[in-house]
Parts: structure tokens; C-alpha cells; sequence
């Protein structure tokens, strides 16, 4: 079994000494992703765009590992504010609705204001 990392490039990830996402073997490990539009290094201040941008961050790096949302078995989401979980429902159940990977929601702060949510995944590829 080998051990690759995804990177999305950004110089954040080796200053801060991490990966996008790092498969090992069957299995991939996706970082904490936040919200940005890395277009447009733009923030959206609505809940669910950010989770709609993170979800596209989350579904790139899945890809390079040869894997997709239906291979998904567990989802952590981390929002700061519990107000914030419907709009968020909305996104994850278009998501997930079918696919009803293991979930953990966790209401915390996060690294900067305009953060909203973070989404992590762990993904087993089915060949």
C-alpha cells in the first residue's frame, strides 16, 4: 500500500505542514475544508455557499484520489454558530441524502471571523 498526498496547491498547506487530502491505501483522508472560493480567494458570508464551496474543494480532492461523494463513510462538519445548521442541513442532505455516510456536527470557533463552517470526509475507494 502507498501513501500519496493531495495538495491544492496552496502554500498554506506546507507552511502549516499539511495535506488537502492523503490517501492510504483504500482509504482518504480529507482535511478540514473551509469555505473560500479559491477563484476568487473570496469568502461568502452565507453558511451554505461556503459549504457549497467547501463540498467543491472536498469533491476535487476525492477525485484525484480516484474516489467521489458515494465513497464517503464519514463526514465531521464544524460550525460556529448551531443557528447556522439548517442552511447547512440543506446542502449536506442534497449531498448525502442517498449516500448516509457516519456524521459528527460540532459546534466550535474557527480560524478566522468569516469562516462559517469547516468539512472534513474520510472516503474508503471501492474498486
Amino acid at each position: 500500500m502507498t501513501r500519496r498526498l493531495i495538495s491544492t496547491g496552496s502554500p498554506f498547506e506546507k507552511t502549516a505542514g499539511y495535506s488537502r487530502a492523503v490517501v492510504d491505501g483504500d482509504l482518504v483522508f480529507v482535511s478540514g475544508t473551509t469555505g473560500y472560493d479559491y477563484a476568487t480567494m473570496t469568502m461568502p458570508e452565507d453558511v451554505g455557499a461556503q459549504a457549497r464551496n467547501a463540498f467543491a474543494t472536498i469533491q476535487k480532492a476525492l477525485a484525484e484520489a480516484g474516489a467521489s461523494f458515494e465513497d464517503v463513510v464519514q463526514t465531521r462538519y464544524y460550525l460556529v454558530e448551531p443557528s447556522d445548521a439548517e442552511a447547512l442541513f440543506r446542502v449536506t442532505g442534497e449531498i448525502f441524502g442517498e449516500i448516509r455516510p457516519a456524521n459528527t456536527l460540532i459546534v466550535c470557533r474557527l480560524l478566522k471571523p468569516e469562516m462559517k463552517i469547516e468539512i472534513e470526509v474520510t472516503a474508503r475507494v471501492r474498486n
